[in-house]
């Protein structure tokens, strides 16, 4: 077992090795970087190459923000934001939104026109559609736990219509399927690199004892629309998982309670990247998709990999 820190700036950030495969991934010289600070709660980092910047979400100050890669300015992209949380880009480089205050999952289009794609499930409103992963087929994934409801902070707090929290799908045609309905508080998720898993962080234990606060592994089916055998692909050793990510080599980037938590396909912790405060999601982005921004709860951070998103 290897349990090498190395710290670098800013204080509090640094590499931990629990498995020599972990060093694979890290640069020598490569430190965290804290690129921003002034949000109450960052979430939700979508990359757009063609313009090599990063959306992002600040939930509770009702606004999303744009950083600019190229000369580090950082900008509101959006405000209000109906209190967005997850982002992510489709086939096309359009962005697509989780919005807790207005319920429902939206698509900017290229020319700035916000598309409402789903806001009901059986003609009943979603509680608060949380992250949100595009699948190669155009369909597009996402959880709806109830976070943004249960107080004014988020979003607004209401009653749940549906009465849980479940993981849907809405497909190209437009029309919305239920394809798991057995998580206490669905957070974040992600496809394996051939989409034949679907990766789900159940938050469960935020407002339920010895509730979940794992990532389940999901077999998707042949059809590619639904969801078979599911098991727990690991335990959140401190804090909460959160959301995201998956690297070209099947390895997961995870937020956590003290930073990045990094697994191997088959399960394995084999490192960390400290961050002085709570992570609640990390998306790789940069020219070559080898740098991982990650959205501390105040912060957003980066560092260069050895390895690509």
């Amino acid at each position: 077992m290897y349990q090498t820190t190395y710290y670098g700036e800013p204080e509090g950030t640094g590499f931990e090795v629990l498995d020599k495969r972990f060093s694979q991934t890290l640069i020598g010289h490569a430190r965290v970087e804290r690129l921003w600070t002034g949000a109450r709660w960052a979430e939700g980092p979508a990359w757009f190459g063609g313009g090599r910047y990063l959306v992002f979400s600040d939930i509770p100050n009702n606004c999303m923000l744009r950083y600019d890669e190229c000369d580090g300015h950082m900008a509101v992209f959006r405000t209000p934001s109906n209190y967005s949380n997850g982002n992510t880009t489709d086939r096309e480089g359009r962005l697509v939104t989780c919005e807790h205050g207005a319920r429902r999952v939206t698509r900017t289009e290229h020319d700035g026109t916000v598309n409402v794609l789903a806001d009901r499930y059986k003609g009943k409103r979603f509680n608060s559609p949380n992250d949100v992963v595009v699948k190669s087929d155009g369909s597009i994934w996402f959880t709806d736990p109830s976070y943004g409801i249960l107080a004014d902070y988020e979003g607004g707090r209401a009653e749940s219509e549906i009465g849980a929290c479940h993981v849907y799908r809405i497909d190209p045609s437009g029309d919305v399927a239920l394809v798991a309905d057995d998580f206490e508080k669905p957070n974040g998720l992600a496809f394996s690199r051939d989409e034949s898993i679907l990766y789900v962080a159940d938050t469960g234990i935020s407002h339920k004892e010895n509730g979940p606060k794992h990532i389940r592994a999901l077999t998707v089916k042949p059809d590619g629309k639904t969801l078979g055998a599911s098991r727990v692909f690991a335990d959140c050793t401190a804090g909460l998982f959160d959301g995201f990510r998956v690297d070209t080599d099947g390895r997961i980037w995870t937020s956590a309670g003290d930073g990045v938590h990094c697994y191997l396909p088959d399960g394995t912790l084999i490192g960390k990247i400290h961050i002085p405060e709570l992570v609640a999601n990390v998306c790789f982005g940069g020219l070559k998709r080898n740098r991982l921004f990650i959205c501390g709860c105040t912060s957003l951070y980066s560092v260069y990999l050895a390895v690509n998103g």
